[in-house]
């Protein structure tokens, strides 16, 4: 497994962080195994500049194991910078899985805490992870190095995408959806959904114990999808 990790891609004005990564995978996906997009939510402080929520974006891949991580790198850098947008700070991550763990409580600080620039700059190179700051303060890079490691970490966010979960739209039966790659479906007390319909407009399932799992409650006729972080 490889994570993408971005950040700050976007003004008040763009589209956000979430739709780059996404248009981002779908041009990996011509190549490797897409697994998902994830969004992370870190702190929100007045003192941290942020454009809206204050979230980032990983991608998670498949790779071979030969294939050199700046491969990858090099490909995401040059989209992101493709799309660079005025009053950005994008930042990119991109670690292996062993590499990423070690970013994981890193990540879970930044959910709770003012982290710097530079404690990511000095993480990312003890760990060996690539990263680089593509414009404007580079602060990007904070979040970027955030959300590789709590993707990996397999217990924060939600995912924006997984399979064809865009191209749900309406009610459809839960084996419709356990086939995009969602197989736990649950209340949010922990129930396990076993059937009934679903209602696919908005599915976005939260990344539990490295998973998908999408947490539901029921309408009185259908099922209904919550966003659970």
């Amino acid at each position: 497994m490889i994570y993408i990790g971005l950040d700050d891609t976007d003004n008040h004005e763009s589209r956000g962080t979430g739709r780059l990564a996404r248009e981002i995978a779908g041009d990996l996906s011509n190549t490797y195994p897409v697994l998902g997009v994830t969004r992370h939510q870190l702190l929100v402080d007045p003192r941290i500049p942020y454009t809206s929520h204050n979230s980032s974006a990983a991608i998670l891949i498949e790779a071979p194991v030969s294939l050199p991580l700046e491969v990858i790198f090099e490909r995401v850098r040059l989209l992101m910078q493709a799309d660079f947008i005025s009053g950005s700070d994008p930042g990119l991550c991109v670690a292996d899985e062993n590499a990423a763990r070690a970013l994981t409580a890193f990540g879970q600080r930044a959910k709770q805490e003012i982290v710097t620039q530079a404690e990511a700059r000095a993480l990312a190179q003890a760990t060996g992870v690539l990263l680089a700051g593509l414009g404007g303060t580079q602060d990007g890079v904070i979040g970027a190095v955030s959300a590789a490691g709590l993707a990996a970490g397999g217990q924060d966010g939600r995912y924006l995408l997984l399979g064809r979960s865009r191209d749900l739209i309406g009610l459809h039966p839960l084996e419709d959806v356990r086939a995009l790659g969602m197989q736990d479906v649950r209340t949010r007390d922990g129930r396990p959904v076993q059937e009934g319909l679903v209602l696919a407009d908005k599915l976005r399932p939260a990344r539990r114990q490295g998973q998908p799992v999408l947490y539901v409650e029921w309408s009185g006729e259908h099922w209904l999808p919550l966003k659970e972080e």
